[in-house]
């Protein structure tokens, strides 16, 4: 028999609201659609009314998970407008800060995912290596999430000589840790069962819908903008970018849980080479030039883009903030065909979605 099943808005799989509704013959579904939208709070207008200054507040809480990736992304697009350069010390610093978020990301949907599948004890393996990057930052930063380690023109707070041996024993500790992770995931019968062959999505499918991040190089297409067109310090490290070609709710996994190798790569050669000199040209406000531009950041979902308008004052003209999960979010409906109810949660989950982001 034929049934449309509602998913969401709120529902146990999801951490945040997205309805979907299933079009499905018994157990299996044979369509799908996705509405978003649960989440919009007007953010690029209240930028419009606010400062530079202010703006890097605002961005911030687009999403708790990823709020330096907005504000650096900003904050990069303020300087590109108004010709700033940023002190090289500062730019090492705001991409230490990066990928410290890109590992707690990274383990926060690790951790997810195993939990999802009905696998707790792992979930609560993940999620307790994930203090130790969460007490780093909050060591660096001050707090747990919304770091406000960004301003325009470098970053605001300084890592010690101290600090700077804390992160990279962090750094250390966390390898043994990963090793045993990458190793359940990758040969664990409860995670193969419930992910291998499940949500799957081409190659050909993730570039004709224009899937970015992990979610695309899960399905072989090997895309990041810290490799492909590098900024702020990227272009000084070495790093490989993990594909997987299975394209299936278990590539993803695995990707994601490579990567963290690579950001505490990043992470060890940006502390061993920290440049001496200023983090920053001083907490001033300025006045956004009149222009446009648009910058790039690989946020730990995938290409996170903001476009800035300046008209000469203090406050934004326009700001358009375009996240990864407006890429990713449409691909939902095609890996849902063909797979079971029972696996709906987990393949919408398996994007790493962020609506905070998508509605902002």
């Amino acid at each position: 028999m034929s049934y449309i099943v509602p998913i969401g808005p709120y529902h146990p799989a999801l951490e945040e609201p997205i309805h979907a509704k299933l079009f499905t013959e018994g157990e299996l579904i044979r369509d799908a659609e996705v509405f978003v939208g649960y989440n919009h709070r007007g953010i690029e207008k209240l930028a419009t009314e606010r400062n530079a200054m202010q703006t890097l507040v605002l961005v911030e809480r687009v999403c708790g998970i990823c709020s330096h990736s907005h504000a650096f992304t900003y904050a990069m697009a303020v300087e590109n407008i108004n010709g700033i350069e940023v002190p090289k010390r500062g730019e090492y610093i705001r991409v230490i800060t990066a990928e410290l978020e890109r590992l707690h990301s990274h383990f926060l949907w690790l951790g997810i995912a195993c939990h999802i599948i009905g696998h707790d004890s792992m979930f609560m393996h993940i999620w307790d290596e994930r203090e130790i990057v969460m007490d780093i930052l909050e060591k660096l930063t001050g707090n747990r999430v919304n770091y406000a380690m960004c301003t325009v023109g470098g970053a605001r707070r300084d890592i010690s000589d101290d600090m700077r041996r804390e992160i990279l024993d962090c750094c250390e500790k966390l390898k043994a840790p990963l090793d045993r992770i990458v190793d359940i995931v990758l040969n664990d019968k409860t995670i193969a069962m419930r992910t291998k062959g499940v949500g799957v999505l081409t190659k050909e499918d993730a570039v004709r819908m224009g899937a970015v991040g992990p979610h695309a190089r899960a399905s072989g297409v090997k895309i990041d903008v810290r490799r492909d067109a590098p900024y702020s310090a990227y272009g000084d490290f070495e790093f490989d970018v993990p594909t997987v070609e299975s394209g299936d709710v278990f590539a993803r996994v695995v990707v994601r849980a490579l990567e963290c190798y690579e950001s505490v790569k990043i992470i060890e050669q940006a502390l061993d080479s920290l440049p001496e000199g200023p983090i920053n040209l001083g907490n001033k406000l300025i006045k956004i030039k009149e222009g446009q531009t648009v910058t790039r950041h690989e946020a730990p979902r995938g290409q996170l883009s903001h476009m800035v308008v300046g008209d000469g004052g203090f406050n934004n003209h326009r700001v358009s903030v375009h996240v990864p999960s407006y890429k990713n979010t449409p691909t939902i409906p095609h890996m849902l065909r063909g797979n079971t109810v029972a696996d709906a949660g987990l393949i919408i989950a398996s994007i790493d979605p962020c609506f905070s982001c998508l509605d902002r």
